[in-house]
């Protein structure tokens, strides 16, 4: 089944169950006419014997169609939605009175312009999960805490971080949080598996080392980026390895200053349309190199178009000390 979606402000997408696709009206110079029981003539008996003339009642004509064209999913506003109530643990939930909506899969279905694959794809990778029949997204000092509790049980166990076990965890710290938020927080940073009939996990080294990266960083404009290197080293648990590659798409480091300095820029707090995002990207650096620019525009390719063909359409390239650089092809106000 197909599916048209789109608020009134919204230009209208058709969805089938797994991919999205632009709709634009193409004007045709043959006439297109519609007939009630039309054989095409593959469908003719072959035999010319038996071919004969049909007067056909033509019902109605027209000289444009729908063209549909391959699109990226619109999921920006998934998480727009899913962040205005963000989850903040039990004790949170009892004191606040209800003041914002609250999304079921319908609901999203109904207001994301993407298909339901596409929706239930992106939930998993932002981590969202269902309370109550709702999604939600963890708030972030929450998540943080959950993580915390996790690679502390871990360091005191002694576990290894390829083989945490389910049961233990949740029996040490069912008492602090609730049961499923503790499953939940090792399906986000680690990988589950069943090993002699236990549940196990392994942790995510990487996805780790960016949160803790992101926690230091959210509350600071600019950091000197060899004091964080080696702040954020102390800061993840032990055995785990940080490295400036972890944070691509997270957080920006500007070698240009003395000293080098490393800022949060969160791909997902940018533009969804390709104009738009390389107008923020362009009054944030004025010039950027491929390696640094290419994590913040790499969602925006489809199929047919790389991250070189979307440089080459809205930026211009030019050199700078022997390094090729992008800049924008328009005055940025």
């Amino acid at each position: 089944s197909l599916v048209i979606r789109g608020e009134k402000d919204e230009q209208a997408v058709l969805c089938s169950k797994d991919k999205t696709y632009d709709m634009k009206i193409a004007d045709t110079s043959n006439m297109l006419l519609f007939i009630p029981g039309c054989k095409t003539p593959e469908q003719l008996n072959e035999d010319p014997k038996s071919c004969n003339i049909i007067h056909s009642q033509i019902a109605g004509f027209s000289n444009n169609y729908w063209e549909l064209r391959r699109c990226r999913p619109k999921l920006k506003k998934l998480r727009k939605l899913l962040m205005e109530d963000p989850y903040e643990g039990p004790d949170r939930c009892k004191d606040q009175t209800l003041t914002f909506s609250r999304y079921t899969t319908e609901d999203l279905l109904s207001l994301i312009q993407a298909s339901e694959e596409e929706i239930l794809h992106q939930l998993q990778v932002i981590d969202a999960c269902k309370i109550e029949g709702y999604w939600r997204i963890l708030e972030f000092d929450y998540e943080m805490k959950l993580l915390n509790h996790v690679t502390q049980l871990i360091d005191s166990e002694s576990w290894s971080l390829s083989k945490v076990p389910l049961r233990t965890c949740l029996e040490e710290l069912g008492s602090l949080e609730p049961r499923e938020m503790i499953e939940h927080i090792l399906l986000s940073y680690g990988r589950r598996y069943v090993d002699d009939g236990e549940v196990y996990f392994e942790m995510h080294e990487d996805k780790i080392c960016r949160a803790v990266a992101q926690m230091l960083l959210q509350n600071a404009v600019k950091f000197n980026l060899s004091e964080f290197q080696e702040v954020w080293q102390q800061s993840v648990p032990e055995g785990m390895t940080t490295r400036l590659d972890q944070l691509e798409g997270l957080a920006l480091v500007d070698k240009s200053s003395r000293p080098e300095t490393i800022s949060l820029l969160k791909v997902e707090d940018l533009p969804e349309d390709n104009q738009e995002r390389f107008n923020s990207l362009f009054s944030i650096r004025e010039k950027w190199t491929e390696v640094d620019i290419t994590p913040y525009i790499r969602d925006l390719c489809t199929e047919k178009q790389t991250v070189g063909a979307l440089l080459t359409k809205y930026a211009r390239c030019s050199m700078l000390n022997g390094v090729k650089v992008y800049n924008s092809r328009r005055p940025i106000s």
